[in-house]
């Protein structure tokens, strides 16, 4: 009897065969704000006709302020889609950074996790500490990678570095520089 081949549920797209998906985030909803507060204008709009002209009735108050709550919420998809769909993706063999902007406009950026050099992260201002979001920072052999708004930065670095360690990369403050022990077995091998 022949067996069937399994094949492995792939989280995203362009996941290879042989990866696996060790950690999932996205950026903070604060990123929606702008939406948010340019969608809640939709209602208000949608009574101003009834505020003015008092006498047209309940009828067209309410029928504005549904035409409203559709216009909010076409005003706030595109932060929403934003927000939802651009997620940061650790597999075991690389870091993958999805960017949705709008609709029709998506940027992938793909980093193998051996590029990784060290993870840091930034909380400033008040704004950032009450509200538990911050800014992730990447020194990787290729550039720096900065993402801002990350929802509770400290815990993401923390899993971002455990990851790094479970797959055996290393990361070091100097990755030019030998470790004090190399240096001293290489001195004394030149003495003898």
């Amino acid at each position: 009897m022949a067996e069937a081949k399994q094949t492995k549920e792939k989280y995203f797209e362009d996941q290879f065969d042989d990866e696996d998906v060790l950690y999932v985030f996205h950026k903070h909803p604060i990123v929606m704000r702008k939406g948010l507060v340019f969608g809640m204008l939709g209602p208000l709009v949608g009574i101003l006709p009834t505020a003015f002209k008092p006498d047209l009735g309940f009828g067209y108050f309410f029928g504005g302020l549904a035409v409203g709550f559709l216009l909010g919420l076409l005003i706030f998809a595109p932060g929403w889609i934003g927000w939802h769909f651009s997620v940061f993706i650790v597999t075991d063999q690389r870091f993958i950074q999805i960017t949705q902007k709008g609709l029709f406009h998506r940027a992938v950026a793909d980093l193998s996790l051996s590029q990784i050099q060290s993870v840091n992260y930034d909380i400033s201002g008040l704004e950032e500490t009450l509200l538990g979001f911050g800014t992730i920072k990447m020194q990787t052999y290729v550039g720096d990678l900065t993402i801002h708004n990350v929802h509770h930065p400290a815990k993401v670095q923390k899993k971002l570095l455990s990851i790094l360690r479970k797959e055996g990369v290393s990361i070091s403050q100097y990755p030019n520089v030998q470790s004090n022990n190399n240096v001293h077995e290489e001195t004394e091998a030149q003495e003898t």
